[in-house]
C-alpha cells in the first residue's frame, strides 16, 4: 500500500515537472528571439530561480540556449527539430476537412477549400448545404483569381509581379471593354487584407453570393481560403453578419491549428456550439 502511493506521488511530480517544463518552452517561444530571465519569470509568471532550474536541464538536453553575451535565453536546437517535425505533420486537406464540416453546419450553406495551384484557386473539399437546392461547386474547380471572393483573397496575399501576371491572363479571355485597372484591384486587395475578409455579390455567377477567408501556416504565408457560398434569396453575404462571423472563426482556428500565431488576436479563436442542422437531402 504504501509502494502504490508512493509510486502515485511520483507520477504526479513527473506530471507537474513536465508541465512546468512546457511552460517554460512556451513562455520563450512567444519571447522569441530572445528573453532575460526575470522577462521570462514575468512572463509565464513563476519565481526566478525555479526558472532557473529547468532552464540549466533544458540547456543540457539541447532545448534551450543562452547567449554568453548577453545572458539571454533562447530556444535550442532540438526545439527546432521539434518544431519542424509537427509543421511537417501538419496538412491544411487533412484539417481542413474538420473545419470545413464544422463551418457547413454552423451556417447551413455550401462551404469549401481552396488552395493555390498552377492555374490559381482550386477547390480541394466541399461540403454541400443540408437543403434540397444546394450550390454545386466541384472539386478541382478553379476559380477567376479576380473575379471570385476566393481568388481575390488569393490575390491579396500575392507578390506584385504575380498580380500583374494574372491581371494580364484575365484580360486576354476577355474583351478589351472588361479589362480590370492595377489601381482599382490594388485598392480592392488592401481592403481584403485589412477586413481579413472578402464578400461578393453575383460576381462569379449571377444570383450567387460568396464570403471567403484566408487561412495561414505557420511562417504567416496564406495556405488555403475558405468560403461560404449560397443563392442570394438565402446568403446576403454581408461582412458583418452571423456567418460570416462564423466563417472568420472557423478560418482563424484553422490557421491557429496550422501554426499561426496571430498577432492582433489576444484568445485563442474557439467556435460556438452549431446549430442543429436539418434533414440532409441530396445536393442538386
Amino acid at each position: 500500500m504504501d509502494n502504490e502511493i508512493a509510486t502515485s506521488a511520483g507520477n504526479k511530480q513527473t506530471v507537474r515537472s513536465a508541465e512546468t517544463g512546457t511552460d517554460i518552452l512556451r513562455g520563450l517561444a512567444q519571447l522569441a528571439p530572445s528573453t532575460s530571465l526575470s522577462g521570462l519569470a514575468k512572463h509565464i509568471d513563476m519565481p526566478a530561480a525555479k526558472i532557473h532550474r529547468y532552464l540549466q536541464a533544458l540547456m543540457a538536453s539541447g532545448f534551450a540556449e543562452q547567449d554568453p553575451q548577453t545572458s539571454h535565453y533562447r530556444l535550442g536546437r532540438e526545439a527546432l527539430y521539434v518544431g519542424l517535425a509537427a509543421l511537417n505533420s501538419v496538412d491544411v486537406y487533412r484539417s481542413g476537412g474538420v473545419a470545413l464540416t464544422q463551418l457547413r453546419d454552423m451556417v447551413e450553406e455550401t462551404c469549401f477549400l481552396a488552395v493555390w495551384g498552377s492555374e490559381g484557386a482550386t477547390v480541394i473539399k466541399v461540403e454541400p448545404a443540408p437543403r434540397s437546392v444546394t450550390v454545386v461547386t466541384q472539386i478541382g474547380s478553379v476559380l477567376p483569381v479576380f473575379r471570385s471572393s476566393t481568388g481575390l483573397v488569393f490575390g491579396a496575399h500575392l507578390p506584385d509581379l504575380e498580380i500583374q501576371y494574372w491581371l494580364d491572363k484575365d484580360a486576354s479571355q476577355r474583351p478589351k471593354s472588361q479589362a480590370l485597372r492595377r489601381k482599382d484591384i490594388e485598392a480592392q486587395l488592401a481592403q481584403i487584407r485589412t477586413q481579413r475578409m472578402c464578400s461578393v455579390q453575383g460576381l462569379f455567377m449571377p444570383g450567387i453570393n460568396a464570403v471567403s477567408a484566408p487561412v495561414f501556416n505557420a511562417f504567416g504565408g496564406i495556405t488555403g481560403v475558405l468560403t461560404v457560398v449560397g443563392s442570394v434569396s438565402n446568403f446576403t453575404a454581408e461582412l458583418d453578419g452571423p456567418k460570416a462571423r462564423c466563417l472568420d472563426l472557423v478560418a482563424r482556428k484553422l490557421s491557429a491549428d496550422m501554426g499561426f500565431r496571430d498577432t492582433e488576436q489576444k484568445e485563442e479563436p474557439t467556435l460556438p456550439k452549431a446549430a442543429k442542422p436539418g434533414r440532409k437531402r441530396t445536393a442538386s
